[in-house]
């Protein structure tokens, strides 16, 4: 019988699953953000920034993520379900998740310039709302935080965003 694993290896392991989705961002030149949606033990939704690649301001990683959770549940409130991503939600996300009813959030690594759980607003714990999420940020935000910077570096070293 093996020991039972405690949280934060429950949460690192599954921000692993977000960072690879990361990883694939930043081989296809986008801002390399990734999320995964969990429901028990399983992945029900993942995704990765694609803005660039569709054209579409709305193609976030967690927009997707929601987007392929609630096709692999059949309803578009994600109750049980923990949304895994790399980098803090912005507002449009985190408007997201309060609509999608997704009851915790696990973030890597905070936006100074757009955060909208914990950093600027506080969407998803906001009282007004009809919804609110348990948000947790700090998770391998080292590595969350490395990856971004190291995207930045590279995209300034070529003279791009």
């Amino acid at each position: 019988m093996f020991p039972p694993e405690n949280p934060l290896q429950v949460h690192d392991r599954w921000m692993r699953q977000a960072l690879d989705q990361a990883r694939a961002a930043f081989e296809v030149d986008e801002v390399p953000v990734g999320a995964v949606i969990v429901h028990g033990e399983s992945i029900v939704g993942m995704g990765f920034n694609q803005r660039e690649t569709l054209q579409d301001p709305t193609a976030h990683a967690e927009i997707i993520a929601i987007t392929q959770a609630a096709q692999t549940l059949g309803s578009w409130r994600l109750l049980d379900c923990t949304l895994y991503v790399t980098l803090e939600p912005c507002p449009m996300c985190a408007g997201a998740i309060v609509q999608a009813r997704i009851p915790t959030v696990v973030y890597g690594t905070t936006d100074p310039k757009g955060g909208a759980c914990h950093t600027l607003y506080q969407i998803t714990e906001d009282d007004r709302l009809n919804h609110r999420s348990t948000v947790l940020g700090g998770v391998l935000q080292e590595d969350c935080r490395a990856l971004l910077q190291d995207f930045f570096r590279q995209q300034r070293a070529l003279g791009k965003k």
